[in-house]
């Protein structure tokens, strides 16, 4: 990849396309796993005994997730590397850790059944899963540092072929586990997950070899200025980390919040679904964070053509969500491909064409939160999620609690709004000033 005052826009298509066939790639797993166990003995108990444990697992990774945009922002020679790496360990050791105590029996006990009031039953089920998925987390934060690697090195084909050892191997084991044993349908999910990430991370570091030899060869240059410090780390990665476990943790809350609304049990039925249809077109705007972060250059030269790139996929993929959601192929997509009854197919219209600008924010978002990790202002980005997180909330609950919207309305709504916030709160110019 050229580094020269000249990039072009075919240029940040090669570098961008891999990581977005990568999220496409994460984009599909649930749905897989989701339509095997649904095929399996007691569907109903085991799914949502799948769907509580993937939530514990997704929430306790949540202060690994930026790890790949902590090492393309900060890894650049072998001391940077080996301190990143050091701390990414640590991190790891520190999210499995939590999730083994929360494994203990009466803590497990607490929380699933007392808390959140699941039936003794499917508690039982989840147990398991959520040990089975013991490994998740730190297969996650150690595959991220090494794409990370991959990314500052400009090998981001490599990212991909990760992703797709994932998939196969996730829907090899399900697979097998399906047609060749009795295990719980939970059981096949979670194994099939594990199995899964933990191809990917080996396959991820096996691919990283080159790189982080060159990395840290004795004779390799160093950045240049002050030596990368543990405390300057901590100071960057901390607001991400917050960011993530800010993002996850809003969840819940639109959970509850549907809940309570109007026509509450087609709201929640029919949410996931529009919300997975959304997510596909949304999903190549997660890995243009990355993209720009790489690609920057010295002194943000590379700003503009940046931005030209990501106004044109803000339209491709806003613009392709539209023609779904306005057309018969909403119809086909909730009918045909979700299996939804016909009552649910119209009730699902509404939210999906309230949410069709999500794909242009996402970009959008994606664009301002690279160059903020650019610039080292992670906070930032922390502020605008947790005016994100306040804007979804308070619009759902005004929309449920005082004009009695009907759920997944008021959540469509409240999502938009929230990102519109965020998106409007990271556009002030005294944000992305450089640091002095």
């Amino acid at each position: 990849m050229e580094t020269s005052e000249t990039l072009t826009l075919r240029q940040i298509a090669r570098f961008w396309a891999p990581l977005a066939a990568t999220w496409l790639m994460m984009s599909v797993e649930g749905s897989f796993l989701a339509a095997v166990i649904a095929r399996m003995g007691d569907a109903k108990f085991n799914l949502a005994a799948f769907g509580v444990a993937f939530s514990f697992a997704m929430l306790i990774e949540a202060p690994i997730i930026m790890m790949m945009s902590a090492a393309v922002a900060l890894v650049g020679d072998r001391h940077s590397f080996l301190l990143l790496r050091r701390f990414a360990y640590s991190l790891n050791a520190a999210i499995t850790l939590v999730m083994a105590v929360l494994l203990l029996p009466p803590v497990f006990r607490f929380v699933a059944e007392r808390l959140i009031g699941l039936p003794h039953e499917v508690a039982q089920l989840t147990h398991v899963a959520t040990a089975i998925l013991l490994p998740w987390p730190a297969a996650i934060g150690y595959r991220r540092f090494f794409q990370g690697v991959l990314i500052r090195s400009h090998l981001t084909r490599r990212v991909a072929y990760g992703t797709v050892v994932r998939v196969l191997a996730m829907a090899l084991v399900a697979l097998g586990l399906y047609l060749f044993t009795a295990l719980p349908g939970a059981f096949v999910g979670a194994g099939a997950l594990s199995a899964g990430v933990t191809a990917e991370a080996v396959a991820s570091r096996f691919m990283a070899r080159a790189a982080v030899r060159t990395l840290v060869r004795a004779d390799a240059p160093r950045l240049p200025g002050p030596a990368l410090t543990t405390r300057a780390i901590v100071r960057f990665y901390v607001p991400l980390a917050l960011t993530s476990v800010l993002t996850l943790g809003v969840n819940p809350m639109v959970t509850f919040l549907l809940g309570h609304s109007r026509a509450a049990l087609d709201s929640l039925a029919v949410w996931p679904v529009v919300t997975a249809l959304v997510f596909a077109f949304r999903s190549t705007g997660f890995a243009y964070q990355e993209v720009g972060i790489a690609l920057l250059g010295d002194d943000r030269r590379h700003v503009g053509a940046l931005g030209r790139f990501a106004a044109v996929l803000a339209a491709a993929t806003a613009g392709g969500l539209a023609v779904v959601a306005f057309s018969p192929l909403a119809s086909a997509w909730f009918g045909v491909v979700s299996g939804l009854p016909a009552e649910l197919t119209r009730f699902g219209l509404a939210p999906l064409r309230i949410l069709c600008l999500m794909p242009a924010l996402e970009v959008l978002l994606s664009f301002q939160r690279a160059l903020l990790v650019h610039a080292r202002r992670t906070a930032m980005i922390t502020w605008a999620t947790a005016v994100e997180v306040t804007g979804i909330v308070a619009v759902m609950a005004l929309g449920v609690e005082a004009f009695d919207l009907v759920g997944a309305v008021a959540g469509a709504a409240g999502v938009l709004a929230g990102r519109v916030a965020a998106n409007a709160f990271l556009t002030r110019p005294t944000v992305f000033r450089l640091p002095a």
